[in-house]
């Protein structure tokens, strides 16, 4: 090491290599700055037109979703009762078994079996979701919905699709909890186990509040991937948008009417062709929502060890 280059560190002055480091982490920061404020100004701004002529109240609160019809009706809790359908649905099928799932990696498996076993589980991440989709359209509802459990539902149902983007979302919910439990200090297990404590009353009462905040986490992060999921529910939930009141009933979710309304011919800058941009910032404002309560819980049951 040269004198001066010596003299630089004494005197606090970061290398070249390490200022050019600095420099590309405050861009890429910048740039996701950037990039959200963007995506924020080109669903606002079109949505300011839409709502300058659909009242705001008709649209959160109208119980008919008709834009492309003669006498139009923008009242968007159709596509938001199937999408809390869908979403519920998800919810309830995958967070049992993605926790169970992590529960077994860090606690029970050998770390042989965890080794085959967690690549295997994150194999299920990687199914493109038009897989999936067809794989509810196809297997759940017409097979096992109709076929063997003979319910009374039609071609489409939420439950079709709200199982299947539950079977989506248990490698994300079961790999971050997994690690999250497995960060939690050895030091804990072994003083709960001195204290008497078996594995089970180990794992339920101590790893789980520890890594709470981890699993939280988790969570949410499920919850907004089923929130914004398109081509499974676009699929399998149906395209007729209603109030849906029952799992077994059709209905569409915001992200499946935003795709199909995409792909038609609606005139730029027309009233139908805003009504996507008032959808997608209605479906960006739950996921901001969704999001700032759950760093609001991690921060409120977070535990630093």
């Amino acid at each position: 090491m040269t004198t001066t280059a010596f003299r630089g560190q004494l005197e606090g002055r970061p290398r070249p290599a390490e200022a050019a480091v600095r420099l590309l982490f405050r861009v890429a920061a910048a740039a996701t700055v950037v990039i959200t404020i963007g995506i924020v100004l080109a669903l606002v701004i079109p949505s300011i037109g839409f709502f300058a002529e659909v009242p705001i109240v008709e649209f959160l609160f109208g119980t008919r979703w008709a834009p492309r019809f003669a006498d139009a009706s923008f009242g968007v809790l159709p596509l938001v009762t199937a999408t809390l359908w869908t979403t519920l649905i998800a919810l309830l099928f995958a967070v049992p078994l993605g926790l169970g799932a992590a529960v077994l990696l860090s606690e029970y498996a050998h770390w042989r079996v965890r080794k085959v076993l967690k690549p295997v589980l994150e194999v299920l991440a990687g199914i493109p979701t038009v897989v999936y989709g067809y794989f509810a359209v196809q297997f759940i509802q017409a097979t096992v919905l109709k076929d063997w459990l003979q319910l009374q539902t039609g071609s489409f149902s939420v439950l079709a699709a709200g199982f299947v983007m539950g079977v989506m979302i248990i490698p994300t919910i079961a790999s971050i909890s997994e690690d999250a439990l497995s960060a939690v200090p050895n030091a804990l297990r072994q003083g709960s186990a001195a204290l008497g404590a078996n594995r089970m009353q180990t794992t339920l009462r101590v790893i789980f509040p520890a890594a709470i905040s981890g699993i939280v986490a988790a969570v949410i992060l499920g919850v907004s991937r089923a929130v914004g999921e398109t081509m499974i529910v676009a699929l399998a939930a149906g395209q007729q948008a209603r109030l849906v009141a029952g799992p077994l009933e059709a209905g569409q979710t915001m992200t499946a009417f935003i795709a199909q309304a995409a792909l038609g011919d609606s005139v730029v800058g027309s009233l139908e062709y805003d009504t996507l941009f008032a959808v997608g910032l209605l479906l960006f404002i739950i996921t901001l929502a969704v999001n700032f309560v759950s760093i609001s819980i991690v921060r409120r049951v977070r535990k630093a060890y």
